[in-house]
């Protein structure tokens, strides 16, 4: 078979074409101020998660459904088509184009909760699980739950029906779906909700309701299509469009509204949604089951299958090597099921465990199985499925990409799929490739590993995709079950279905839309080839990143995501340059790389929060660390390090800078500011704000060779003055340990310690060095060679002391003040009146240190209720970045101060100075640290 080779691209020649002005032009007159167009928009937004690249001509950020409306039509009549693209989670191909791409993440994220948590009302860029946390105090849930939850959006979901783990076809999108408002794109506007909804249909779309009741009564009246519609959606199925709708549904509105669930942005534009929802059932076991090999564990499905697990997640050898399951036991063929059963009670569920153990018991296993009902052990078990795809694909070679296929065949004949693709696997020379998935559904997913870096590789993967179709058709199977058909499997939908019904889906995609606008290339195509064009090159680039896969779990916690670049995006541009500058394409090399400056570097928080969602941990402030490293000049290096060697006079400066300034005339300060960061440059002179504190207290020494341990004041403390109406959380701590007869020794020098974050975060190695060496030899006297705990109260300074003493010996126990108090303070002091209500901001810190229940535990203490307001985030105040770049932490606090707006609670509490001055701004409301309202409740006097 002849295949098509990757686009090259031969040196001195660009492979992003340049974009036509007069495109640009018509399209902001209907929409304005929706383009992006500059290098960095196009190349940062054209990966996904998918094998596949396609460079858009433009990216588009609408901010109502009537933008989406003008500028499909607007596309039409350019003769271009048009993407949607929110999570980018996508693994088929769906999410890339190279005409219009159209971001509806950033400005479709409404969230309603409806009827005590029943249902809930949703647009396409909210997060999945941001929605399940806005239904979890009400003990519900959304149907589908794919292992991508962290990142996938409710847009993503709709269109590739999303199923997962425990929702099979009972609970997936399709069966879930109450009603959707959809923008065709011609421009009208349904919603399927309304009790007229047929008959608007009818009178604003006459030829499309007639086509729909044609094509429905053409599939009913076909003893055929009805056979082979029926056994295809008895299996999850999301290869083509849903004909099942036709069998389902009769009436216009619902027909179609139940259509467009799978059909990838191909029909319309999903405006909002209504969904019902599913309790969270209280009981629940998990157990990892391990067999000696694949086929013993798929053998025992029939079985296992008839006890009625919630859910069955298979986990082959290399799967379990990867990911480190089974520590202790030397993996050779093995394979592991993950199951868990679910329940209303517990009574219910220990006859369920009684059960599994008598299964169990029958089976050859490789180690005894046992089920828990443990939180935390069955947490770390589905952390491990939930993190395995990007695990897997994050250890593959260098240089290689991952391509995760998805198939479905009936539960009976798994085992022997199973056979069929490990035998592929060896043939086609695909090494240390995987095989895991839902296996209570027969739905498999495979990962292979591949360069396409010259025709031979892209003759094995044709070669290997026709033998896997023929394989899984010929067991009854679907070629896609969840993942979406997308461009990898759009060339196969016809030998999947027949004749009949591949021509029923494409009069489905010509009356939705007849200028085949939306998402050409994706889901039905004529071209036989279709799977084999755009993939993707990876070029190997730095330690940094070289491991990322472009899942994307990172987006959603990104505090910068919506003002300039993701995670996701700073890696692939670095990607983008590496490629331009090994094609001599100085041009878009020194573009990318100026655009680059302020978008990834300068911008970046540095926060780490993006290594908490990463399945393998990359934590891109590492790289954004060096990056500013290697910008820095000698000057910048020599005045760091001499800050370093003379802190507390350079501590107090800054307290005497924020009160002189404090002192003038705001006006005059801030326009004198604005107009140093004009001449100078942004990212080293700080702008000044009238909403900032003056100077702060400096730190003293305080010895007490009795005490039970080591007390070391954040320098925020001298930096910034106590929040408004407080004394700050240096005097909070010592009034609370006084109060519960606990002892506290501060050092001599302490005003010379620091934690050292302002020199890493800068990429400033010399200046950290110089305060590391100082901090260890104070500490290591202060602490009686590590006897006692070191005590900080800002949670980055806590993680900033617990790096910077990580290797020095003897060890050093770092642990914040939150956590001190909760458990060697809390309990000894008087009960205090609590506060009604208190909002409270965690922070990235808090969070990567795990101090939330010590948090919990406070705040519980100081309010009778607790919010963590919907859209909590990073702040991204991040030391001095809210100083520099104060529109970075009015990007990132928006959504969570328009929760706070509605919250109305009594108080406002973080656990970090920096990053309660950063609240601050973006509520109107002051924020205190925890410990300050702690010491105001429990005081005696």
């Amino acid at each position: 078979m002849s295949t098509p080779t990757t686009a090259s691209h031969p040196a001195g020649r660009s492979r992003l074409a340049s974009v036509d002005g007069e495109l640009l032009s018509a399209l902001d007159r209907v929409a304005p101020g929706t383009t992006r167009a500059r290098a960095s928009d196009r190349l940062g937004m054209a990966h996904d998660a998918s094998h596949y690249l396609l460079t858009p001509q433009a990216v588009l950020v609408p901010r109502d459904a009537g933008q989406v409306a003008a500028l499909m039509r607007a596309a039409a009549g350019l003769g271009l088509g048009v993407t949607f693209r929110s999570g980018g989670t996508s693994l088929s191909g769906q999410a890339g184009t190279e005409h219009l791409l159209v971001d509806v993440r950033r400005h479709f994220r409404t969230v309603e909760v409806l009827d005590g948590g029943a249902r809930v009302r949703v647009q396409p860029g909210a997060v999945l699980r941001q929605v399940n946390a806005r239904l979890a105090p009400f003990g519900r849930r959304l149907g589908p739950d794919p292992a991508s939850e962290s990142a996938c959006t409710i847009g993503g979901v709709i269109a590739n029906n999303s199923s997962g783990m425990t929702c099979g076809t009972h609970a997936n999108t399709y069966q879930t779906l109450e009603s959707m408002t959809l923008v065709l794109p011609s421009g009208t506007v349904v919603d399927t909700a309304a009790p007229d909804a047929d008959e608007r249909l009818r009178a604003h779309e006459p030829a499309l309701t007639a086509a729909l009741e044609r094509l429905r009564d053409r599939v009913r009246g076909n003893p055929d299509s009805v056979r082979r519609v029926t056994a295809q959606f008895a299996m999850k199925n999301t290869m083509g469009y849903g004909l099942n709708s036709f069998l389902d549904h009769t009436a216009p509105a619902q027909l179609l509204a139940h259509l467009v669930i799978g059909s990838e942005g191909t029909l319309g534009f999903v405006a909002e949604a209504v969904l019902r929802t599913v309790p969270v059932q209280p009981a629940a076991s998990t157990g990892l089951v391990v067999f000696p090999t694949l086929r013993e564990a798929m053998a025992v499905m029939p079985e296992l299958v008839a006890a009625a697990p919630a859910a069955v997640e298979l986990l082959d050898a290399e799967s379990l090597r990867v990911a480190q399951a089974l520590p202790g036991l030397s993996v050779d063929r093995h394979a592991a099921l993950l199951v868990e059963w679910q329940e209303p009670d517990g009574d219910r569920l220990t006859e369920r465990e009684h059960e599994a153990q008598r299964l169990f018991g029958g089976w050859n296993l490789a180690v005894p199985a046992r089920l828990s009902r443990d939180t935390s052990g069955r947490a770390g078990l589905w952390h491990i499925r939930k993190g395995l795809y990007a695990a897997v694909a994050g250890a593959r070679p260098s240089g290689t990409v991952a391509l995760l296929e998805d198939v479905a065949v009936p539960v009976p004949v798994l085992a022997d799929l199973c056979d069929d693709l490990t035998a592929l696997f060896d043939r086609h020379r695909y090494e240390r490739s995987v095989i895991f998935g839902h296996a209570k559904d027969g739905n498999l997913h495979f990962m292979l590993n591949d360069k396409f870096g010259a025709g031979d590789d892209v003759q094995r993967y044709a070669d290997f995709t026709e033998e896997m179709v023929d394989a899984v058709l010929a067991r009854g199977g679907t070629l896609k079950a969840e993942h979406g058909t997308g461009r990898v499997m759009a060339p196969f939908v016809r030998r999947q279905y027949g004749d009949e019904l591949f021509d029923v889906m494409l009069e489905v995609k010509r009356h939705c839309d007849p200028a085949g606008t939306l998402n050409p290339g994706v889901l039905l195509t004529d071209d036989p080839h279709a799977h084999l064009r755009h993939l993707k090159p990876v070029v190997t680039v730095e330690p940094e990143v070289d491991r990322c896969v472009e899942c994307g779990y990172c987006e959603p916690v990104c505090p910068s995501r919506d003002l300039t670049t993701t995670p996701r995006q700073r890696i692939v541009l670095r990607r983008e340059l590496a490629a331009a500058e090994a094609a001599g394409d100085t041009a878009l090399a020194r573009q990318l790389e100026r655009e680059y400056r302020y978008d990834a570097v300068d911008t970046c928080a540095v926060d780490g929060m993006c290594a908490t969602a990463c399945p393998v941990l990359i934590n891109t402030g590492d790289l954004t660390k060096r990056l500013r490293a290697e910008h820095h000049g000698r000057a910048a290096r020599r005045t760091w390090g001499t800050a370093a060697k003379h802190w507390d006079t350079t501590t107090r400066a800054m307290n005497l800078a924020l009160d002189l300034a404090a002192a003038a005339p705001p006006a005059v300060v801030e326009g004198t500011t604005r107009a140093a960061r004009r001449i100078g440059n942004p990212d080293v002179v700080p702008a000044w704000s009238r909403d900032l504190p003056r100077g702060g207290v400096r730190r003293r020494a305080a010895p007490d060779p009795a005490a039970g341990a080591v007390y070391l004041p954040s320098c925020l403390n001298t930096m910034f003055a106590p929040a408004r109406g407080g004394d700050g959380v240096m005097a909070a701590v010592r009034r609370l340990a006084d109060r519960a007869g606990v002892r506290l020794h501060i050092p001599e020098g302490v005003g010379e310690l620091c934690c050292g974050t302002p020199w890493s975060s800068k990429g400033l190695p010399d200046g950290y060095e110089i305060m590391r060496r100082r901090v260890r030899d104070v500490l290591a006297a202060a602490t009686d060679n590590g006897r006692l705990p070191v005590v900080t109260d800002a949670a980055s300074c806590t993680e900033g002391f617990d790096r910077l003493l990580a290797e020095v010996t003897p060890a050093v126990e770092v642990v914040d003040a939150v956590t001190f108090v909760a458990e060697h303070v809390l309990p000894r002091l008087p009960a205090g009146r609590r506060l009604p209500s208190l909002a409270l901001h965690p922070t990235c810190s808090s969070t990567r240190l795990g101090l939330d229940a010590a948090i919990a535990r406070i705040a519980g203490a100081v309010a009778e209720r607790v919010v963590v307001p919907d859209g909590w985030q990073c702040c991204a105040f991040a030391g001095d970045r809210g100083l520099l770049h104060p529109e970075l932490t009015a990007s990132a606090t928006r959504a969570e101060a328009e929760a706070v707006a509605r919250d109305g609670c009594a108080a406002h509490a973080s656990v970090n100075r920096t990053c309660e001055i950063g609240m601050t701004r973006a509520t109107g409301h002051t924020y205190h640290h925890l410990l300050e309202l702690l010491d105001r409740i429990t005081a005696t006097d």
